[in-house]
């Protein structure tokens, strides 16, 4: 499934998601509960507006800065 995600640049590029893209579903991001860095990616926990909680890469060792759903938790309610 494609992921498109669209940011927030404040400070600088990419500071945030704002929203992402799962085919052709928009989802608007509520919460960045969490944020790390790896060797060479960027990692956000968010609860998009759908109440579930998803957790996106950002590849940067790529000129594209793809990005990638790593997980997703549906939260029960």
């Amino acid at each position: 499934m494609k992921l498109r995600v669209d940011c927030y640049s404040g400070g600088k590029a990419d500071e945030r998601p704002v929203r992402f893209y799962l085919g052709e579903r928009v989802y608007c991001v509520e919460e960045v509960l969490d944020q790390w860095y790896g060797p060479s990616d960027l990692f956000f926990k968010v609860r998009a507006d759908d109440g579930n909680l998803y957790i996106l890469r950002q590849c940067r060792s790529t000129p594209e800065n793809t990005w990638s759903l790593e997980s997703f938790r549906e939260i029960k309610r």
